[in-house]
């Protein structure tokens, strides 16, 4: 569901982790660093799985910007005791959907699990129009 109020982005990310990654595996490694930082400075528990949920979803939000979004224009993240909040942004007004693993003639089709793995693994997944065009998706991926 497209959110259609307008919101301002705050400044979840330290300003040495603002830049915006380019791959997938910038993103996960600042997750990764975030979630050390926080959890230890907060006394939050970050067991293993939810960091391993938390890489996940930022793995398959930035490669569907990348492959659908017309690339990442925005990276966001922040830890608190509601969990890992995961925010990324594109060019790309159109949502995202999931496809049938299968196609009309019964063949597997490649890719299509990235957005149902997003959906199944957070909380809370919310898709936002940005001002100037594009949109913002966020997920939060509880620390259980």
């Amino acid at each position: 569901m497209l959110d259609k109020h307008r919101t301002s982005s705050s400044v979840t990310v330290p300003d040495a982790h603002r830049r915006v990654p380019g791959r997938p595996a910038e993103a996960r490694r600042t997750v990764e660093r975030v979630m050390n930082e926080r959890c230890r400075a907060r006394a939050l528990p970050c067991p293993p799985e939810a960091v391993e949920d938390a890489l996940l979803v930022t793995s398959e939000l930035t490669t569907n910007a990348l492959l659908h979004g017309g690339g990442i224009t925005g990276f966001d993240v922040d830890v608190d005791s509601g969990g890992v909040r995961v925010s990324v942004s594109d060019r790309s007004d159109e949502l995202p959907v999931a496809l049938q693993a299968v196609d009309e003639r019964g063949r597997t089709r490649p890719g299509g699990r990235g957005w149902p793995i997003v959906c199944r693994l957070a909380r809370d997944v919310r898709v936002a129009e940005l001002p100037c065009g594009g949109k913002r998706i966020t997920a939060v991926v509880p620390l259980r």
